[in-house]
């Protein structure tokens, strides 16, 4: 296929080295920054730059914060062969995934959006690589009525740069479960480093510590992007999980240890089933 990649940071420039270590495709990156074009083109992550002309393309993968990647699609969706597929890999479905899906209907053309389960501390290009996506899991989020053909398309191509297990599931529910997998964990880690502790860590912390304060260097524009369109799943998750930290807080306020260790086994034996359940299923 004729890709083209539309934003060349952590993920678009990770997906263009992918696509060049692991298939043949011919891949064309485009970025608002020509000296991220003329770096990828020099490490061999593109075949070409973007030069402007849309037509050609089996395939557009926009790789932009939410915001953008919407507005870039509206000023551009009309310029695309119709034969094109346009996917998106913003960690957003739901209402964004609605309003880009009636845009590609209204100028023919098709639309499914996906969303790699990858990442790492520090966006752009420089911190992109091509083994970012080994066996990271994929999402692919289309509707009731998109192709089965795009869909088995989307399936191929994340398993050749390296997919894990790939869930197809509605946009809506993506959402619902980002926010817990993904959104509320960044939350976390965000509060989590507000200790006037923080800077006195060193030489005191161990896995646990780097574990729970990896994400809180998080660009803070594209998460509140993502948590604001997810407000609603993004909030009840939030709510339940301050519920039950209270209880903790209570257990400790009243020195009850007996309901501490509760507290304690209860989460235990809950991840303990939930490993179980991780270890039988299939990729």
């Amino acid at each position: 296929m004729k890709i083209l990649v539309v934003g060349l940071g952590l993920i678009g420039g990770s997906i263009c080295k992918a696509l060049k270590k692991y298939t043949s495709h011919f891949v064309v990156g485009c970025d608002l920054n020509h000296d991220i074009e003329y770096s990828a083109l020099r490490d061999v992550a593109i075949d070409k730059e973007f030069d402007g002309n849309f037509t050609g393309f089996d395939l557009v993968i926009v790789s932009l914060f939410p915001d953008s990647a919407e507005k870039y699609l509206i000023e551009n969706i009309g310029r695309f062969d119709k034969s094109t597929l346009i996917t998106d890999v913003c960690g957003i479905k739901g209402r964004f995934s609605e309003r880009v899906k009636k845009l590609t209907a209204d100028n023919n053309m098709r639309y499914v959006g996906i969303h790699p389960m990858a990442g790492k501390e520090f966006g752009g290009y420089h911190n992109s690589s091509a083994d970012l996506f080994q066996k990271a899991n994929f999402i692919i989020a289309p509707f009731e009525d998109s192709e089965e053909n795009d869909i088995a398309l989307l399936k191929s191509l994340v398993r050749e740069i390296g997919a894990g297990k790939i869930v197809v599931t509605t946009p809506e529910n993506h959402d619902k479960m980002i926010a817990y997998t993904s959104q509320l964990a960044h939350i976390v880690s965000s509060a989590y480093v507000k200790s006037p502790e923080l800077d006195l860590e060193c030489g005191f912390s161990g896995g646990s510590f780097q574990d729970m304060t990896r994400i809180a260097t998080m660009n803070e524009k594209m998460w509140t992007d993502l948590f604001m369109q997810n407000r609603e799943n993004l909030l009840f998750e939030l709510e339940v999980l301050i519920s039950n930290l209270n209880k903790y807080s209570e257990a400790l306020k009243n020195a009850d240890s007996d309901e501490m260790l509760n507290l304690i086994a209860e989460g235990r034996r809950l991840k303990e089933e939930n490993l179980r359940h991780r270890q039988g299923q299939p990729n």
